[in-house]
């Protein structure tokens, strides 16, 4: 099923820990990716359903497959954790995909791990499937992200606040290596382990820097640059991540870890949707000074091997955090022109976003709606835009700048309006409609799933079958907390 090609399991023993999936009960297959698995050359055997299950819910070890489980530490909530690792995942293996490039196989719910800390290894249903359907929407809106494989229901029980039934997720990402794989040896100042992962690193995802004249500092820059550009790609579609820790934070560049991330309804730059995050760390509006931060933690793990005179490295260091603000801001602006139809470059461009952001905040405006509905505006239709603000007058005045803007690039309006939609998505994964599909497959009707999977393939396209999945939620549907599902 796999062809198999395991790098990482080649390193030092001390990066991972060897362990098997631990078997389950009644493996059921609940969704195949086939899609992914035909980018990926796999090739699954439908005609032998019980074996397919068996092989991604880990009763069955593929050949080639060498599991592990990764080591890594992390700022949780800005509380150092010197050691964390996969507690829960198990990295199968790696194989080489149709288009040259080297992704993992993971199994999220596989069972317990020299890293689980007393915990069961275990996934429950409803977390599965949030994170199957938030990274392919996450993929289909072109956000980086990892993606879904495969879920599996086990047929078992997992306890939590309450009982609840267990699944494993079959996840594909570009690699698992995250800003606290390297601070897990930084804290153990092993710095033969942090030259190793970085020269790993650079020859997995960044091979065009090995000649750079410094290797090291061009890795930094060039995660520093690949994470400001994911962020400012989030705001673009109005996701919260909400655990935005160092060992959620990819060396690749890719959003990872579903479990209390939300999208926003109504536009607050401060919202927090996540239980956890009790002090608003992780809001909207703070994810950008999160990410430099979490950047600075992976500047600390490097700065051996950025200068051998500290005082240097550390200079080296801070130019790379004072370039993560500013490349954000460039691609935060150029992503927000984009949403407001602007083609060209301008003085002002950056008020006039955010007058308009600020009038969605004081008139409560859906902010995936809003910025859809500037396409009919762009068209004559104003009402249809300025009835997404419970007090339109602030919009109307922001519609008269817009326009004036507008006539400093003369596009017609027909093409104005398909550019407006190609950038602003017509279906999110609205959270009250992920949580109907997960309430409804928590009592075994998977429909709910499949149709908001299907609705989210499509993201730019309003199709009629699709509409209610467009709309905001009424006030008895309004979602204000998610859960780690951990």
């Amino acid at each position: 099923m796999f062809q198999f090609d395991n790098s990482y399991a080649r390193l030092p023993d001390r990066f991972f820990a060897s362990v098997y999936p631990e078997p389950v009960e009644g493996p059921k297959l609940l969704k195949f990716n086939a899609e992914l698995a035909g980018e990926l050359g796999v090739e699954a055997d439908f005609s032998d359903p019980v074996r397919l299950a068996a092989i991604l819910a880990g009763n069955v070890v593929p050949p080639g497959a060498m599991p592990i489980a990764m080591a890594y530490a992390g700022h949780q909530f800005g509380n150092f954790v010197p050691q964390l690792g996969d507690g829960r995942a198990i990295l199968l293996g790696e194989v080489v995909d149709r288009n040259g490039k080297r992704r993992d196989i993971q199994l999220k719910g596989a069972g317990p791990t020299p890293y689980s800390r007393r915990g069961d290894g275990r996934a429950a249903l409803g977390p599965v499937l949030r994170e199957y359907i938030v990274s392919e929407a996450m993929n289909a809106l072109g956000v980086p992200a990892t993606r879904a494989l495969a879920a599996v229901a086990t047929g078992e029980q997992v306890y939590r606040e309450t009982v609840e039934q267990g699944a494993v997720f079959v996840r594909v990402a570009a690699s698992h290596v995250r800003i606290g794989t390297f601070q897990f040896f930084a804290a153990r100042g092993d710095n033969d382990g942090i030259k190793l992962l970085a020269d790993y690193v650079i020859e997995r995802h960044y091979p065009q820097l090995k000649t750079a004249e410094n290797p090291y500092l061009a890795l930094l820059q060039g995660v520093a640059a690949r994470q400001a550009d994911l962020i400012a790609r989030w705001m673009g579609v109005g996701f919260i991540h909400g655990v935005m820790n160092t060992d959620n934070m990819t060396i690749s560049g890719e959003t990872i870890d579903f479990g209390p991330c939300a999208f926003l309804d109504e536009y607050d730059p401060m919202k927090v949707f996540s239980s956890i995050d009790q002090g608003g760390r992780y809001a909207y509006r703070n994810q950008p000074g999160i990410g430099q931060w979490n950047i600075a933690r992976l500047a600390e793990c490097l700065l051996p091997l950025l200068d051998e005179d500290e005082e240097k490295a550390v200079e080296a260091a801070n130019a790379v955090l004072k370039a993560f603000g500013e490349r954000f801001q460039k691609e935060w602006i150029g992503v927000f022109r984009a949403k407001i139809g602007l083609a060209t470059e301008a003085d002002g461009d950056g008020d006039l976003i955010q007058a308009l952001l600020a009038a969605m905040h004081e008139g409560q405006a859906d902010f995936t709606l809003a910025f859809r509905r500037l396409a009919d505006a762009a068209e004559g239709g104003e009402e249809a835009f300025l009835e997404c603000f419970a007090d339109p007058d602030k919009a109307q005045v922001w519609l008269a700048d817009w326009r004036k803007r507008l006539t400093t690039e003369a596009r017609p309006a027909g093409e104005l309006a398909v550019a407006l939609r190609s950038v602003n998505p017509a279906v999110i994964p609205r959270n009250h409609k992920v949580r109907e599909a997960l309430s409804a497959a928590n009592y075994g009707d998977f429909s709910f799933f499949e149709r908001l999977l299907e609705a989210l393939e499509k993201p730019f396209e309003e199709r009629p079958e699709f509409v209610s999945y467009m709309q905001p939620p009424k006030p008895e549907e309004r979602v204000t907390q998610t859960f780690c599902g951990t």
